[in-house]
C-alpha cells in the first residue's frame, strides 16, 4: 500500500508539471490576431511592408510556399507582440489564397494572405481637375440609409439625434441614395470625412479619431457597401475624395499604450508634448526645433496621440495603406487632413511610393491659416528646405478669409483684390481648392449679417474665381449653424422622422430653392464655359465696394462684375490695353442687366449686393 501510494503521489507530481509545461508551451506558442493590409494584389508596381500582430512573436521568421512570394526580411517588437514582414511578390504571380508560415523557437503559425486580381485599374486614382465642383459631406449628418446600424453591437448608446456630439445615423448607404440630388445641383465630385473605425468607446461621429486604419467604422457600413457607393458615384458620372489622417490616432487606438516601434508616436499618454497651432516656426528659417517641435510632435487637441510617420516603418505603414484603399474601393484622390502637422519629408515619401502605383493620383492639404505666405509654403511641386511635399495643392483658406470678411464683416473689397495679388506665391494658384464653408467653422448663414443675398454672392464668386471651388453640405440651401458642433446639423430630409425634406423640390423654401436654383446656375456654367475652369484671371477694376474681372481662355470670355454696396452702381470698365478692347458684345449670362459697349469703356449696371454675369464677343 504504500509503495502504491508513493507511486500515485509521484504520478500525480508528474501531471502537475507535465501541465504546467504544457500550459507554459502553450502561453509561448506564436498566436497571429491580425495581419496588416489583411490583403495585396498581383501586378501592382509597389510591395507591402506587413504588420502582424498578436502574442510571442518576438525574433519570428516567416516563409512562403506560394510560387513568386518571399519575404527578404523580418522584424519583431522588443515585447513579441508585433511583426514586420517585407513582402517581394515576383512579376507573373497568380492571384490566389497564398499561406506564409511564421516560426519561433515554440512554435509555429499559418498565415493566411490572399493575393487579388486588380479590377477597374482605370477608374481608379484619375484626381480632382480644373473641370470638378466638390461638395463636402459628414456621411453621419448626411443622410441615413440603413437604421440597423444606428446602434451596432460594438458601439451601444452612442446614437441620440438629439445629442449635437453623438451618432445620428447617416451612413454611406444614405449618400448613396441622394446621387441624384448632387447630380441635380451640378456637384462632380465628393469628400467624405472619415468613414475609418473609430473608437468605439465615444461618441466620435466625425471620424477623425481613427482605431482601425483598414476597417469601416459599423456606424457608416461596410467594406462592401463603401465599394458600392463609390461604384454608384462613378456611374453618376460623380468622382470621390476619401479623407486621409496620417496625423494622429484616436485615444483608445491599442498603438496609443503599446506602439510597434518605440518611436512609432511622439510621447506617450503621460508625456507628451502640448500642441502648438502656429505654422510659422515650419516656414521660418530661422526658428528652432524647440518651437518647431510642439507643432509637429504636440498631441492634437491635447489628447489625441500623435503619429511620427518619420519612423520609416510608420511611413511605410501608411502609404501601404493608402494603396490599399485606393485599390479596394476604387477613389479619385485624397484630401490631407492637418497637413503641416505631419513632416514634409514623410509627405514627399508618401506621395512617391503611392504614385508609383497611381501617377495621376491628387491630393490636397489641409493647411487651416488665412496667411498665403503660409498656405504657399506647403503647396507641392516646390522644394522649401529641401524637400518636396508631392501635395497636388492646398485648400485655399486666406480667400475664405477674405471672402468672409468682405461679404459679412463689411471689409473693402479691396482685401479681395490683395489677396489675389498675392497669388504670385503659389506654383499653380489655378489648381487652389477654394471654398467659403466646410465642418471645422461656423456656418456662412450663422455669421452676423449674413443674408441671402451674400450667401448669394459668395457662391457666385467662388464659382467664378480661380480655382477648383469646393461647397460644404447644406450651404446650398442656407443651412445655419454656428461654431463646432452647432455648424454639423442634420440634413433636411435625410433622417426617418424629419418633417421636411430639402432633397426635392417641393420639401423646400422658397427661401432654400432661391439659393438651390442659383447654385444649379452657376455649377452650369462652370461646366460650360472652359474659361471658369481653366482660364486665366484678369483684374479690371477695383475699388472698396465694387471689383470687376475677366476669366478667359482662347474664345471663350467671361465678365464677372461684383457689386459690394447697398444700392445699384453703374461701374465704368476702360477698355484700353486690356483683354475687352476688341469686344463687340456682351451677353447676359446669371443676375445681369444689360450693358453699354462704347468705344473706349463698358459700362455695367450692377444690383446690390450682387454679382453680374456676361459672356463676351
Amino acid at each position: 500500500m504504500r509503495h502504491s501510494r508513493q507511486s500515485t503521489k509521484a504520478i500525480l507530481l508528474a501531471a502537475i508539471f507535465l501541465t504546467f509545461l504544457s500550459a507554459l508551451w502553450a502561453q509561448s506558442q506564436p498566436l497571429v490576431q491580425k495581419v496588416e493590409p489583411p490583403n495585396w494584389w498581383v501586378g501592382m508596381a509597389h510591395d507591402p511592408i506587413l504588420l502582424l500582430t498578436g502574442e510571442n512573436l518576438k525574433k519570428a521568421t516567416i516563409t512562403s510556399r506560394y510560387a513568386g512570394i518571399s519575404i527578404t526580411r523580418t522584424q519583431s517588437s522588443a515585447d513579441g507582440h508585433y511583426l514586420f514582414a517585407w513582402l517581394r511578390i515576383a512579376p507573373g504571380v497568380v492571384a490566389g489564397k497564398a499561406e506564409l508560415d511564421l516560426h519561433t523557437a515554440a512554435g509555429s503559425a499559418k498565415v493566411a494572405f490572399p493575393l487579388e486580381k486588380r479590377v477597374k485599374v482605370a477608374e481608379t486614382g484619375k484626381g480632382i481637375h480644373a473641370d470638378d465642383v466638390l461638395y463636402l459631406i459628414m456621411p453621419d449628418r448626411f443622410a441615413d440609409g440603413d437604421v440597423s446600424n444606428n446602434d451596432p453591437p460594438n458601439s451601444r448608446g452612442h446614437y441620440d439625434r438629439s445629442v449635437p456630439k453623438a451618432y445620428h445615423g447617416g451612413d454611406l448607404k444614405g449618400v448613396q441614395q441622394h446621387l441624384d440630388y448632387l447630380k441635380e445641383l451640378g456637384v462632380t465630385a465628393v469628400w467624405l470625412t472619415p468613414w475609418w473605425k473609430n473608437d468605439s468607446n465615444s461618441a466620435d461621429y466625425h471620424g477623425y479619431h481613427v482605431t482601425d486604419f483598414y476597417g469601416v467604422d459599423e456606424h457608416f457600413g461596410t467594406l462592401p457597401e463603401l465599394r458600392e457607393f463609390v461604384a454608384a458615384a462613378h456611374a453618376h458620372g460623380i468622382k470621390v475624395v476619401s479623407d486621409y489622417v496620417a496625423n494622429h490616432i484616436g485615444p483608445n487606438h491599442p498603438w496609443a499604450t503599446q506602439p510597434p516601434t518605440p518611436t512609432w508616436l511622439h510621447g506617450t499618454p503621460a508625456h507628451h508634448l502640448e500642441p502648438k497651432y502656429d505654422f510659422w516656426p515650419l516656414v521660418d528659417i530661422h526658428s528652432t526645433a524647440r518651437d518647431r517641435r510642439p507643432v509637429v510632435e504636440g498631441w492634437f487637441a491635447g489628447k489625441l496621440p500623435d503619429l511620427n510617420p518619420d519612423d520609416p516603418l510608420l511611413g511605410e505603414y501608411l502609404a501601404d495603406n493608402a494603396i490599399w484603399w485606393m485599390e479596394s474601393a476604387h477613389f479619385d484622390g485624397y484630401r490631407l487632413d492637418t497637413f503641416p502637422y505631419s513632416s514634409r519629408e514623410f509627405w514627399g515619401k508618401w506621395h512617391k511610393v503611392v504614385r508609383r502605383c497611381y501617377p495621376q493620383l491628387t491630393s490636397v492639404g489641409e493647411v487651416f491659416n488665412e496667411d498665403p505666405v503660409i498656405t504657399s509654403y506647403f503647396e507641392g511641386g516646390r522644394e522649401e528646405q529641401g524637400t518636396d511635399s508631392g501635395v497636388t495643392t492646398v485648400f485655399d483658406f486666406p480667400l475664405f478669409g477674405a471672402l468672409r470678411g468682405v461679404l459679412l464683416r463689411g471689409e473693402p473689397l479691396t482685401k479681395l483684390v490683395n489677396l489675389l495679388q498675392h497669388d504670385y506665391l503659389y506654383q499653380r494658384p489655378y489648381g487652389l481648392y477654394t471654398f467659403f464653408g466646410n465642418h471645422d467653422i461656423r456656418r456662412f448663414m450663422g455669421e452676423p449679417g449674413a443674408t441671402t443675398a451674400k450667401l448669394s454672392a459668395a457662391f457666385s464668386l467662388l464659382l467664378t474665381l480661380r480655382g477648383i471651388p469646393e461647397i460644404y453640405y447644406g450651404d446650398e440651401i442656407a443651412m445655419t449653424g454656428g461654431d463646432d458642433p452647432d455648424n454639423r446639423h442634420d440634413f433636411p430630409g435625410g433622417f426617418p422622422g424629419d418633417a421636411q425634406n430639402a432633397f426635392t423640390a417641393d420639401g423646400r423654401t422658397s427661401e432654400q430653392q432661391q439659393i438651390f436654383t442659383h447654385v444649379q446656375q452657376l455649377t452650369r456654367l462652370h461646366k460650360e464655359h472652359v474659361a471658369l475652369q481653366q482660364g486665366e484671371l484678369v483684374t479690371l477694376a477695383s475699388a472698396d465696394n465694387y471689383y470687376a474681372f475677366l476669366r478667359c481662355k482662347g474664345y471663350d470670355r467671361l465678365l464677372v462684375v461684383f457689386n459690394a454696396s447697398a444700392s445699384e452702381q453703374e461701374i465704368t470698365l476702360k477698355r484700353a490695353d486690356t483683354p475687352i478692347d476688341k469686344i463687340t458684345s456682351a451677353t447676359a449670362l446669371l443676375d445681369a442687366r444689360a450693358l453699354q459697349v462704347k468705344p473706349d469703356e463698358l459700362t455695367v449696371p450692377v444690383a446690390p449686393m450682387s454679382v453680374a454675369i456676361y459672356s463676351l464677343k
